[in-house]
């Protein structure tokens, strides 16, 4: 075997090598590369109890409950289907109901995702895109969700002395 032979030998071993282990990593992560599954998700996959995930979508009108010692209830809707979750701890200022929520957490026994992070959306103009797609697949998308505020709305120059 020449120099030549042996060096494109190793070299295609090497890149059988990386292809095997990009595809045992892809394979591993395939559940987790979704940043968040959404109500009608969780209810199609029929994830069971303890298993990690992020569950998106946005916060049912009226069903909001606070308890003792920052015990929260609220449901996540994305308009197929609702989540009950469970939540203790200091909720995000922007949390509000009828708004769009990601929180990290599990299922227990009896259905009710308790989770153990709860993030807001950013403010009232922005909406993550798999949120704004997934609105819109449900028939729930507004016109002005993604709309900048009007310049008639911004003050003037006089105004801000």
């Amino acid at each position: 075997m020449t120099r030549k032979q042996r060096r494109l030998t190793l070299i295609g071993c090497a890149l059988v090598v990386l292809a095997i282990a990009a595809g045992l990593v892809l394979n591993a992560l395939r559940d987790s590369i979704v940043f968040f599954s959404t109500p009608s998700m969780v209810a199609e996959k029929h994830l069971g109890p303890g298993k990690r995930f992020r569950l998106g979508g946005l916060v049912e009108q009226g069903s909001l409950k606070r308890g003792d010692n920052l015990a929260v209830t609220f449901t996540v809707g994305d308009g197929g289907a609702t989540l009950p979750v469970a939540y203790k701890g200091i909720l995000p200022d922007l949390f509000r109901e009828g708004q769009g929520v990601v929180a990290e957490g599990a299922l227990d026994a009896s259905g009710v995702f308790r989770a153990d992070t709860v993030l807001a959306k950013h403010d009232e103009t922005y909406m993550p895109k798999d949120v704004a797609d997934a609105l819109k697949k449900q028939g729930h998308w507004k016109d002005d969700y993604g709309a900048k505020p009007s310049a008639s709305a911004a003050p003037t120059q006089g105004a801000m002395r």
